[in-house]
């Protein structure tokens, strides 16, 4: 399973305003609120100083010179207020006790990657840590998946992709590899939904259920509640078996589009 980091992961949010909000200050040009933020990231630092900067002050100078004082502050506050979401830890934990292998997409540049994985989950063992690279192209480009499947010796039909915005399912639909949006991140779920998620789960314990999708069956919805609902493609009593182990206790067959409810 490969992860985007920021929004997906970690809660950035707080750190990446403040560090651009710093460099703003520096180079004269007005701030943003932290809540104006999570549509502005994304695409890399550089789009990001592209982005909060006016627009008739985006030239290759000005945006050099906010992304040397950006870096600068954030790499002196990587983590002031950056945590992994609720669960993500006993998420990862679980995966990794089970053998799936790990891995993180980013397209922040590779350093600051490389020193949050080590700061937020220094007990998980993750086959490749990912970020942005000089000459390499940032996602929705697939590079940076290519580059993980190599290093895990994964095939494509044995991966997951998962993500909090619209460049995560483009980046894992050009990469030919199935889709998870997250709906706790920085990005609406309409956006997920128009960037055809093939999954759209809203938290991280529904991980069980997108455990890979080697089995054929139908399309199903389990759950014991609302909130924990969630589609996938598996055999009925393989599924069955995993939700009542996970502790649901109901499963929902989809049958011409008309669900059937069975208990557990």
């Amino acid at each position: 399973m490969i992860f985007d980091l920021d929004g997906t992961l970690l809660n950035t949010i707080e750190d990446l305003g403040q560090a651009a909000n710093h460099a703003l200050q520096q180079n004269d040009y007005p701030t943003h609120s932290i809540a104006s933020y999570p549509f502005f990231v994304g695409n890399g630092v550089r789009k990001l100083m592209e982005r909060v900067l006016p627009e008739n002050s985006r030239d290759a100078q000005t945006v050099d010179a906010l992304l040397k004082d950006f870096k600068a502050y954030y790499d002196e506050h990587l983590h002031d207020y950056s945590k992994p979401y609720q669960g993500i830890v006993e998420m990862l934990e679980e995966l990794s006790d089970k053998g799936v292998k790990l891995a993180v997409a980013s397209n922040k540049y590779y350093e600051a990657v490389q020193r949050l994985i080590a700061y937020a989950f220094p007990g998980i063992d993750f086959v490749a840590v990912e970020g942005q690279k000089e000459g390499v192209n940032v996602k929705p480009d697939p590079s940076i998946v290519f580059n993980i499947l190599a290093q895990a010796h994964v095939e494509k039909a044995d991966t997951l992709y998962v993500g909090d915005s619209g460049v995560d399912m483009e980046t894992a639909r050009r990469a030919c590899v199935d889709s998870v949006g997250v709906s706790w991140g920085f990005r609406p779920v309409k956006e997920l939904t128009e960037y055809r998620a093939d999954t759209i789960i809203n938290s991280p314990d529904q991980w069980i259920l997108r455990e890979f999708k080697r089995m054929g069956g139908e399309r199903i919805s389990i759950g014991s509640d609302a909130h924990r609902a969630a589609d996938l493609g598996r055999g009925m009593t393989e599924c069955a078996d995993w939700a009542r182990q996970a502790g649901f206790d109901h499963v929902t067959l989809f049958r011409n589009r008309q669900p059937v409810q069975v208990s557990l």
